[in-house]
């Protein structure tokens, strides 16, 4: 801790299957450079890209006469079309929506439409014609209902999700959804399924998103991951933000700022039926994986909580081993994705925690090299938003996801682009993950633009636990530069590049050590590249935790 490396050219061997090798040549830390950097080159000198004024500006929200936000189908079609991964490659899930929502005043008795009147099917196969095989799912309406006056309450169209199974991996699949029986069909769409796992094999692309919203710069976002043709997608907290409107329509930027008055947080839940249009031609074609965030919370009458999240995707949580919706993982070729909530239970006696030890123990490191975790606050972020909001969430975990020896950790919730240098415990580790933070994905809040280390930006510790992670655990810093104090008075040594600007990221694994990382900004052209970087495993110097698998090494 406290140097950094600034060598002008590295050669770098690095063994990529049991019978071949190849040479990478590195030049310094320069992005700008023509030659990318790569984590052997660090840990990188601290780097901070001026805010640009300009760009506060975009975060508008798309109004509800867009034509890209308004129901085009009629009757019974099928709208809102979307992919999920299942646990493993073969199998996937379809969901979408049928019928309208509606919405009334709170005295006033709504009555839902019936799941059971439309039918749940899902044609598919490796021929656009015929669609020889057929899926059945099955149908939920859920509701928001506020019991106050004057509110209004909110009953969603028929969501189905229904499960593919018996895929073969790296194929392409053609199919439709809808109720073939009343001619409510969707027109045909296609994706690909997941490579086998095993460390040959990996997605091209992965496209990693944060804090969307439904606003002009969220389709600049969106514009730019569909020219990146990515094979998979996930979002890491945060949806539509609903929340930020009242139940009769009127949007703010800060809800506690504009309503201090109001009986109960009011969502309204139209704004989710927008988002599932506005994503539709991104999200039938490439899976979506999402892990929730406190904007997804919309308590309602009952204390009831998530209910919008909870009922519109579909989630792999029975297929990994989970009970909840809130926690699950997944493979994607050679990549094991863990997804975990901030806002239930993480302690070392939660149900949540358990069922981590029980998936990280059956994750074979020799069938997916790599181990990735995703929730939606972040544990290392020098913003003041959210600063060390998540320090008990971390305390818990930290060290179990360190035995592990996770590779990369994606988190949303702050609204700017951050990239840590490889962490553990606050202190630079060469055999800690790479964090990265990109809560930027255009929401209506706009960017996040004060650092705490910044003079009078350092906030009150009694200020920055959140109600909803619960506890309080973030206290001065005992040792390192930041000793005795609960903020670091310069840009920290574990904060490798940050910017506030809006965009996105793609994570592209080329084998079992070696990982491009690639972050986007939307004020750029779609080819330009914000920040970039090799993220290389070294598992013969950061000892991971096997299971090993007869079958594997039987076939060496």
């Amino acid at each position: 801790m406290g140097f950094f490396n600034f060598s002008l050219q590295v050669v770098v061997v690095v063994f990529i299957s049991y019978c071949s090798f190849v040479s990478f040549v590195v030049y310094g830390n320069n992005i700008r450079s023509n030659v990318i950097p790569s984590t052997l080159d660090g840990p990188f000198e601290p780097r901070t890209v001026p805010f640009d004024v300009s760009l506060r500006g975009n975060a508008v929200d798309l109004p509800d006469a867009d034509p890209r936000v308004r129901r085009r189908v009629k009757g019974f079609q099928p709208e809102q079309i979307s992919l999920s991964l299942s646990a493993t490659y073969d199998s996937v899930w379809i969901s979408w929506i049928t019928g309208e929502f509606q919405m009334s005043n709170h005295n006033k008795n709504i009555t839902p439409l019936d799941p059971k009147s439309v039918a749940s099917v899902v044609r598919y196969g490796k021929l656009r014609n015929p669609l020889n095989h057929e899926a059945k799912g099955y149908s939920l309406v859920y509701s928001q209902l506020y019991p106050f006056e004057g509110l209004q309450n909110y009953t969603s169209g028929i969501i189905h999700h229904a499960r593919l199974t018996g895929l073969k991996p790296d194929k392409l699949y053609y199919y439709r959804c809808g109720d073939p029986s009343i001619g409510a069909l969707s027109d045909v769409y296609s994706f690909k399924t997941m490579p086998v796992s095993s460390p040959k094999n990996y997605p091209k692309r992965i496209a990693i998103m944060g804090d969307l919203g439904l606003t002009y710069n969220t389709s600049t976002t969106i514009s730019h991951v569909i020219s990146n043709k990515p094979q998979l997608a996930l979002l890491v907290g945060d949806v539509t933000y609903a929340n930020l409107y009242l139940t009769n329509g009127t949007g703010c930027d800060c809800y506690s700022c504009s309503f201090p008055n109001s009986p109960v947080h009011e969502t309204y839940q139209p704004r989710w039926d927008y988002w599932g249009r506005f994503m539709q031609p991104l999200v039938s074609k490439v899976p979506l994986m999402v892990v929730e965030g406190n904007h997804e919370i919309e308590k309602q009458v009952g204390n009831q909580t998530f209910v919008a999240y909870s009922s519109r995707f579909a989630f792999p949580a029975k297929e990994s081993g989970s009970s909840s919706a809130f926690y699950y993982s997944f493979n994607a070729g050679g990549i094991h994705f863990v997804m975990l909530g901030a806002y239930i239970a993480y302690h070392k006696s939660s149900d949540q925690y358990r069922w981590l030890e029980r998936d990280l123990a059956n994750v074979d490191r020799f069938v997916t090299p790599w181990l990735v975790a995703v929730w939606h606050p972040p544990w290392y972020s020098s913003y003041n938003a959210h600063y060390r909001e998540a320090e008990c969430m971390m305390a818990a975990m930290e060290e179990l996801l360190y035995s592990y020896a996770v590779d990369i950790v994606f988190n949303g919730h702050v609204h700017a682009y951050e990239r840590s240098n490889r962490v553990y415990n606050y202190t630079l580790d060469p055999c800690g993950p790479v964090h990265i933070v990109v809560g930027d994905g255009g929401n209506r809040e706009k960017m996040a633009v004060g650092h705490a280390d910044e003079p009078g930006n350092c906030p009150d510790p009694a200020t920055t636990p959140d109600q909803h992670i619960g506890g309080f655990c973030a206290l001065n810093f005992t040792t390192g530069p930041a000793a005795g104090q609960f903020c670091w008075d310069r840009q920290p040594d574990y904060s490798a590049f940050r910017e506030s600007s809006f965009g996105h990221g793609i994570l592209e694994v080329k084998n079992q050590t070696w990982a491009l990382w690639t972050w986007h900004r939307n004020q750029d052209s779609r080819s330009t590249v914000g920040d970039q970087i090799y993220i290389v495993r070294q598992p013969d110097k950061c000892p991971v935790r096997y299971k090993q698998t007869e079958r594997w090494f039987a076939s060496i």
